[in-house]
């Protein structure tokens, strides 16, 4: 099927687009790229990557509050407990609220949701 566009990259709205930039590019493995005051893009492998642009009155969502506007990154791992581990690490926090068993919720540095995912025939 064609589309009639192709994903090139996924902005992010943040008060501090280079702080958040940094804490994806450890979670993801890649290098921040272009960096400017206002919009920090991570280094892509010639797919989809991620930018972050500069909201400075950007608050995170109320998530998993009813009608609450955001949108999530979905991000596959081998293992959920090491995945888990890495990411605190790295410093996003666990959400209290899990409504699932073959993935994680948590929160990164600005408060947005995202999961870990476990891979397809992981354990």
């Amino acid at each position: 099927m064609t589309g009639i566009a192709r994903l090139q990259l996924t902005a992010v709205d943040t008060p501090d687009p280079l702080a958040l930039a940094r804490f994806y590019a450890e979670v993801l493995g890649v290098a921040v790229g272009s960096t400017e005051p206002d919009w920090v893009e991570l280094e892509g492998d010639g797919g989809p990557t991620l930018a972050f642009q500069l909201a400075p009155s950007r608050r995170a969502p109320a998530w998993p509050e009813e009608g609450a506007l955001q949108m999530h990154l979905d991000l596959e791992v081998d293992d959920l407990d090491a995945g888990e581990a890495a990411v605190l690490a790295a410093g996003a926090r666990k959400s209290e609220h899990q409504p699932g068993e073959t993935f994680r919720v948590y929160l990164d540095p600005d408060g947005n949701p995202f999961c870990l995912v476990r891979a397809a025939g992981s354990a």
